[in-house]
């Protein structure tokens, strides 16, 4: 979990080769004679005394942790008057602390700056009291009162712009905390702070944490959650809850996203590499159910052919029998079993055991007779195998796309040839576009999808109609910095590969559409990207395409919840003849803390 990241001698590698590097800067100038906290935390985010020593610090301890990332934290009950420095500060004592909470101290020790997983994650970095020596004053004393967040508190700008002479990096800034919700958290890192009753926007996730808003009419959407819409809208409400009780102690609740933190929950404002500014609750609130169920997607009419992508989260036959049957009834019922369904993460035979197996026929096997067994249709399957290690994902898994069609709605094209390295090509048959091999590969050798799912291109025909299906899984957002990086805007590398992903897609698309201008042509899969990314717009360059989820109201364009932020990374992309549809996002899993894949299917119908 967040709280877990070990602290170890490294840590002050890592600040040398950020401070050599200007991640990181101090004054030599600052005195560390009597300093109280807030002189520690100065009025930017990094230490005017980073690397000095410092002696007799007072204040009161207001958490300790015990696990994870051992120490505590304490504040000075007797503020200054400057809103930019933080009266609290975290002592990392390595060891279980022999501090209580109300435990009236004086700390001596070193003043680090340690950056949750590394200089090159991009993240801010945590002021801190390192090789601490403790004197306890006295106990029992009252815990200073708590800041409340709230909506009213926190800015509605989200970050300050790093400059080019800083290589877009904020850590040099003076923090401006009632413009900048960054800065704002930021002037209360390690302090006792609050919020009040406040809905989750987030579900628990297996690390024990959640996410609530304290700005419920940020850009809400009807089923609870905070909509993500735009790289300059990040939703400034979001705070991340973990607590400081060990698990073992007392279980942390169980949320799904529209829930409602009832009461008060209260403790230090820490910050992780998971999520940021984070509230280490020392005072829980209540769970109150919001009574949000998963969604089903009505049935398609008889002239209508459904088509539907659905990333179901490294499937192989080691997983039990209960997800299989979970995402079967899901396809039957959920998805009201669409006549087309394009499947992402389809691992192959044997999981993430790596040995060479390719083949995912019995994960596929398994899964068809799932479905049946919850009433679907007989499903038919097509894919092609990739080469054993090269498309990513999970080590060992080699994870795939796989069409499942009903033979009782659609036929399917084969045209035989396809293999994981040789390209179908757009080709005429009878005036239609069609495909030159069907199962077959996009572009498989394009430097584009090294190390990365290539897309699977297959041809079917409903009631007589051709449609070109195109199922896809672009490269994930690995590498990519978060919202709260130092960096702002945050370096979003991953999105150079999509990129190239989305241009070559964008080519093959043109090239059917110049044989057919009416060609019925379906993009679909986890894109891996927003409906507002470039990686869309190259996808759609010169009107080859529309993302069909755009034809939602904005509150309800999303698939996927990260920190708070429900988004989109699944799609539908239509070619301009299917301009006559109707879409769905199907919530079923990704607002919920049990989740049978983290990814919402798609469906799209339409009459061909």
């Amino acid at each position: 979990m967040p709280s877990s990241v070990p602290r170890t001698a490294a840590i002050s590698a890592v600040v040398a080769a950020a401070l050599a590097a200007g991640l990181l800067v101090g004054s030599s100038s600052a005195s560390a004679a009597e300093v109280r906290i807030h002189g520690i935390q100065g009025s930017g985010r990094i230490s005017p005394l980073v690397g000095t020593a410092v002696a007799d610090v007072p204040g009161i301890v207001t958490g300790v942790r015990t696990y994870g990332s051992r120490g505590f934290w304490f504040q000075d009950p007797n503020p200054d008057k400057d809103a930019a420095t933080s009266e609290g500060i975290f002592v990392f004592t390595n060891a279980v602390p022999t501090v209580a909470v109300g435990d009236s101290i004086k700390v001596s020790g070193t003043v680090t700056e340690y950056i949750p997983g590394g200089a090159a994650s991009g993240n801010q970095s945590l002021t801190q009291i390192s090789s601490p020596k403790i004197t306890v004053v006295s106990s029992g004393n009252k815990v200073p009162a708590p800041v409340t967040i709230s909506a009213k508190s926190v800015p509605a700008a989200y970050a300050p712009n790093g400059t080019a002479a800083t290589g877009n990096s904020i850590n040099g800034l003076p923090l401006k905390p009632r413009s900048y919700a960054l800065d704002y958290y930021e002037s209360l890192e390690g302090m006792n702070v609050r919020v009040g009753t406040s809905r989750v926007v987030g579900a628990t996730d297996p690390y024990s944490e959640l996410w609530v808003t304290v700005k419920p009419s940020e850009n809400a959407n009807r089923r609870g959650g905070t909509v993500y819409g735009g790289y300059d809208d990040q939703n400034t409400g979001r705070l991340q809850i973990q607590q400081l009780a060990p698990i073992a102690e007392q279980p942390f609740p169980k949320a799904d996203v529209g829930d409602v933190l009832s009461g008060d929950t209260e403790g230090p404002l820490d910050f992780n590499q998971f999520g940021g500014y984070t509230l280490t609750a020392r005072t829980l609130g209540e769970v109150t159910g919001g009574g949000a169920e998963p969604e089903t997607t009505r049935v398609q009419r008889g002239d209508e052919l459904a088509v539907a992508t659905y990333n179901v989260e490294n499937l192989d036959p080691s997983d039990p029998q209960e997800k299989f049957d979970a995402l079967a009834g899901a396809v039957v019922s959920s998805l009201s079993s669409p006549d087309i369904l394009a499947l992402e993460e389809i691992q192959d035979d044997n999981g993430a055991k790596d040995d060479g197996i390719v083949s995912a026929d019995a994960t596929i096997a398994k899964f068809k007779a799932a479905i049946v067994a919850a009433g679907g249709p007989a499903y038919e399957a097509r894919t092609i195998d990739p080469e054993n290690k090269t498309d990513g994902g999970e080590p060992g898994g080699n994870i795939r796309q796989v069409f499942l069609f009903n033979p009782e709605r659609v036929s399917f094209t084969d045209r035989a040839g396809g293999d994981a390295t040789t390209a179908t090509e757009a080709v005429s048959k009878g005036g239609d576009a069609a495909l030159s091999l069907s199962p077959g590969r996009i572009d498989p050798t394009n430097a584009a999808w090294e190390n990365s799912r290539k897309p699977l291109a297959g041809e079917f025909t409903f009631r007589g109609e051709p449609v070109i299906v195109i199922a896809n899984h672009f490269a994930s957002k690995g590498g990519d910095e978060s919202l709260v990086s130092h960096h702002q805007p945050p370096n979003r590398i991953s999105e150079a590969q999509r990129h190239l992903q989305a241009k070559s897609v964008n080519t093959f698309v043109k090239d059917l559409l110049a044989i057919q201008r009416k060609a019925n042509v379906l993009v679909v899969g986890d894109i891996n990207d927003f409906e507002f990314s470039a990686t869309t717009k190259t996808l759609t360059a010169d009107g080859a395409l529309y993302p069909a989820i755009k034809s939602l109201p904005a509150p309800e364009r999303y698939s996927y919840v990260y920190q708070g932020n429900s988004q989109v990374l699944d799609q539908i992309l239509t070619s301009p003849s299917i301009d006559d549809f109707d879409y769905d996002s199907v919530h079923i899993n990704a607002e919920f803390a049990d989740q049978n894949s983290d990814h919402d299917p798609q469906v799209l119908r339409f009459r061909p």
